[in-house]
């Protein structure tokens, strides 16, 4: 990679981030899950190209209708007439509004209280309709970075696309379980001078994304990045998931562009898609205003004061500020950092209530689980999906003392194992008794040792404290 002064070139860059809120769909109730069963049934469409609000048909759409793609749909008994468009959307979930106002205020930006729902023309097959609803909810925002402030130009509310099972050249197979999925489109203003801080301002911004009510999970957030040079025709680039490649891709795409010019070409506006090996691959033509048009089902979207100034009240703490909290509590780093990434931050903090041992609750929900599916042989997901209630009961139980800490991881691995968690209690002179015994045929052990055959014995009657307190007193 040849060195490239990108204050020469003037490069600049802009980022649109795209994040899945955790809420029911945007226009429906139905839940957003994402299904691995065989579908319920499948739908067949032809989807045509029509004239935006200037009056004309969008440049992209066009070129997708040139394609003459027949398109399946898969859905379930988890979705309904509105991901199908066969029924008119309903309100605009107010939940997925909440949320979206608390990432437009930790992103300082201005609320616009009424605003028009929109259509964009999106006829690649991945929406039913033809079209994907949008609402401009924020504008005028900013944040400071290491590199300098970096604008937010704007905040859209809008529905997530259908999911791709399979394409061919004449075919395309999705599922609705995606369509409608609540997301952000967070658009940066074209403030970014270099690659490092482009990648820069999307970690920053997905780490403040985190600590607000989002979906988790791989394709649950995705990122684009707009890049032009010396003033030229701007290049959107997709599928920057991977922060490895992330600055990697957009060298690559200045020489590119860098190339065309110094050759007397015209760098296109176009759409291109990231590659594994840092390159770029055409798409389609950048799409422009003409496929926006005004949501004809739906009135216009009034935020009233009441709702603003509840999300004010509701504003969640940022990630970092957390982390604090979760130190001063004598969590470790590791800890916190898998808390974060297996979004289970929330349970911990149920579960907390139940009994007040921050180091213990995080040991049950992270660490027990990977040694209960490591010692039966059970996949993980199957573990923690048969723990979901069980955590509750186990603490429950212990903050009655009805077993000790030391049952617990036993008492999940019966849960997993579809037994009941009851332990019996055998009594402590029986335990002297076998103290006894172990001492007398083998003299001479470590109080580990002792320990380690007393629980063999008993297999989890017994709490360890009650036994190591034995096994002092008889060994003197």
């Amino acid at each position: 990679m040849e060195e490239i002064n990108y204050d020469e070139l003037e490069f600049k860059a802009g980022l649109e981030i795209h994040q899945q809120l955790d809420s029911y769909k945007l226009f429906c109730n139905c839940p957003s899950v994402l299904r691995k069963d065989e579908p319920d049934f499948s739908v067949k469409r032809k989807l045509h190209a029509v004239a935006g609000e200037s009056g004309e048909i969008d440049v992209a759409a066009l070129y997708q209708k040139s394609l003459d793609k027949e398109f399946e749909y898969q859905g379930y008994d988890s979705t309904c007439l509105i991901e199908l468009d066969e029924e008119p959307p309903h309100e605009i979930n107010k939940h997925a509004l909440k949320i979206a106002l608390h990432i437009s205020f930790l992103l300082n930006c201005e609320i616009i209280p009424i605003t028009q729902i929109m259509r964009k023309t999106v006829i690649d097959g991945s929406n039913t309709s033809g079209f994907q609803r949008t609402v401009l909810i924020a504008r005028n925002g900013f944040i400071e970075t290491e590199f300098g402030k970096v604008g937010i130009e704007s905040i859209y509310l809008e529905e997530d696309a259908a999911r791709i099972v399979e394409r061919t050249d004449k075919k395309e197979i999705y599922k609705l379980d995606r369509l409608g999925i609540p997301l952000v489109e967070i658009v940066t203003a074209p403030d970014i001078k270099k690659p490092k801080q482009a990648k820069s301002v999307a970690l920053q911004i997905g780490n403040l994304l985190r600590s607000c009510q989002v979906r988790r999970g791989i394709g649950t957030i995705r990122q684009d990045v707009n890049v032009s040079i010396r003033n030229e025709n701007r290049v959107e680039i997709k599928g920057m998931q991977d922060m490895d490649i992330f600055v990697k891709v957009i060298e690559g795409e200045v020489l590119r562009q860098k190339q065309l010019s110094y050759s007397g070409k015209q760098t296109e506006m176009e759409v291109r898609n990231a590659q594994k090996d840092g390159s770029t691959k055409f798409m389609r033509p950048l799409p422009g205003s003409s496929r926006m048009y005004p949501e004809t089902d739906l009135p216009l979207l009034y935020i009233s004061r009441d709702f603003i100034n509840s999300a004010k009240k509701t504003l969640p703490k940022l990630q970092k500020d957390i982390e604090e909290d979760l130190k001063r509590e004598g969590l470790d780093q590791e800890m916190i950092k898998l808390l974060f990434k297996q979004n289970k931050l929330e349970l911990f903090k149920e579960l907390l209530n139940l009994v007040n041992n921050p180091k213990l609750i995080a040991k049950i929900i992270l660490i027990y689980p990977k040694e209960i599916s490591k010692h039966l042989e059970i996949d993980l997901d199957e573990v923690e999906a048969k723990l979901e209630d069980g955590f509750s009961d186990v603490l429950y139980k212990l903050g009655k003392k009805k077993i000790s800490e030391d049952q617990i991881k036993l008492a999940l691995e019966k849960i997993v194992k579809g037994e009941g968690i009851e332990f019996e209690q055998v009594d402590s002179n029986v335990v002297e008794e076998k103290v006894q015994a172990l001492i007398k045929e083998k003299p001479g052990l470590s109080e580990k040792a002792y320990m380690g055959l007393l629980m063999k014995e008993f297999k989890g009657k017994i709490g360890g404290k009650e036994a190591v307190e034995i096994i002092r007193k008889l060994l003197g």
